[in-house]
């Protein structure tokens, strides 16, 4: 072999050597550091592919360990955020919910399987992210949190994630972040959308600049009622764990100010720009009247859950138990309508009830078809009762019914508690859902 080709290759090795040589000492460096920190051998093995980002490094990964993050709802949001960010070493998480685990919750609330059904889910939720991760704190809160709570646990978080299902705690919680100064990372999911934002974040908006004055409750939605998929509450889920390790990290892109929409249909992410801090909010601006938690379902005018809203659209008098309906009624001329989407008629029904969705019944034409079936078929009927799910939209369909038969004599009346309510004192092998 050339001498000249052979010093060259020998100069090269030792180049690369050298090169090696420089690596290995920055890694021991890093890992020194890393090991002086608290974290072991393992832990740096764990984690070591998001260290080795240039935007993470010893030094983030050391943020992400002495990071706090509050949880609040460990649902369909919360399951995928809590695996991300257990999965990214967050030092202490602590998960609120005051519920159980149901058959239900299994196809988007990730964290759970048939084995954990009626236990509750904050505590199952907390086993299973240390079987993910054995060196973080997972800390279980199964209550219902209130405006008698709610400021004691945020404060000693560095960044809550509302996870929640409702307006109530929406606003209880954003106030609880206002006053504790903590940033609410806030997601939300319905049917295939869903959306994204961060409140009182340096400057930026809370929830009440947005939105002042609570929705009537009629009018609010959750995917006990229209339903969603378990693949669009992850994906909001996941992306709020993102936001998180973003605060944690200073990185840029916080959605501070912006609002990210998300639709499962056609695939699509928008990013909205939201207004401005409003300097006369009632608790962020400069002249806030509101210092101390209030009575948050008294301001809303619906209760702190998810579960049934239980809604008082009508008088006593305009409605009837299943228990009446079904010993007095049932047998006698009426017309029964099930105002439940299509695809939920389809699961189950009473017999004899004519299905018209009640998401149809605010257009005209319907209610005329509703007035040809029973001038045709059910003219000697002077009775309409309406079932729905839990009996909420059956209220809200009664009203809308009464204002378009305003010169009949057909008594209209919904039954409470809707199919629910039948499957439970009338026919418990009827499906539930």
């Amino acid at each position: 072999m050339n001498e000249k080709i052979l010093l060259a290759e020998i100069a090269e090795l030792k180049k690369r050597l050298r090169e090696k040589e420089a690596a290995l000492i920055a890694l021991r460096q890093e890992t020194q550091i890393l090991q002086e920190n608290g974290l072991t051998n393992t832990e740096i093995a764990r984690y070591s592919r998001q260290v080795i980002l240039p935007s993470i490094g010893v030094t983030g990964q050391i943020k992400i360990k002495h990071a706090s993050v509050l949880i609040v709802g460990a649902g369909g949001l919360g399951c995928p955020s809590g695996l991300y960010l257990a999965g990214a070493g967050v030092g202490r998480i602590g998960i609120i919910d005051y519920d159980d685990v149901e058959i239900t919750n299994l196809h988007r609330q990730v964290l759970f399987t048939s084995s954990d059904i009626g236990r509750p889910k904050a505590c199952a939720a907390a086993e299973h992210l240390n079987r993910l991760n054995d060196s973080i704190q997972v800390v279980p809160y199964k209550v219902q949190l209130d405006s008698s709570n709610a400021l004691n646990i945020v404060k000693d978080y560095d960044i809550v994630l509302d996870a929640t299902d409702n307006v109530a705690t929406r606003y209880l919680l954003n106030d609880a972040c206002v006053l504790a100064g903590k940033p609410l990372v806030s997601g939300s999911a319905l049917q295939f959308e869903g959306q994204l934002t961060v409140y009182n974040f340096r400057g930026g908006p809370c929830f009440r600049c947005i939105y002042p004055d609570p929705p009537p409750p009629e009018t609010v939605n959750n995917c006990g009622d229209s339903g969603v998929i378990g693949a669009v509450v992850g994906t909001i889920g996941v992306l709020q764990a993102l936001q998180v390790i973003n605060i944690i990290l200073d990185l840029p892109g916080i959605m501070s100010q912006r609002l990210l929409l998300f639709n499962g249909i056609n695939m699509k992410f928008r990013d909205l720009t939201l207004r401005a801090q409003n300097k006369k909010c009632a608790v962020c601006g400069p002249n806030s009247t509101i210092h101390h938690l209030i009575d948050y379902e008294q301001f809303c005018g619906s209760k702190a859950n998810d579960k049934n809203p239980n809604l008082k659209v009508l008088e006593q008098h305009e409605r009837i138990s299943v228990v009446d309906y079904n010993e007095k009624i049932s047998s006698m001329p009426h017309l029964l309508i099930d105002v439940r989407s299509a695809q939920e008629f389809e699961l189950c029904h009473l017999e004899h009830s004519l299905n018209i969705p009640f998401k149809t019944l605010s257009n005209n034409k319907n209610l005329e078809k509703l007035q040809k079936e029973i001038n045709e078929n059910h003219h000697e009927t002077k009775n309409i009762y309406v079932i729905c799910r839990r009996g909420n939209d059956s209220q809200k369909a009664v009203k809308i019914m009464k204002n378009f038969f305003t010169n009949s004599d057909i008594q209209i009346r919904d039954i409470i508690g809707g199919i629910h309510a039948w499957t439970y004192n009338i026919d418990t092998s009827f499906p539930i859902y």
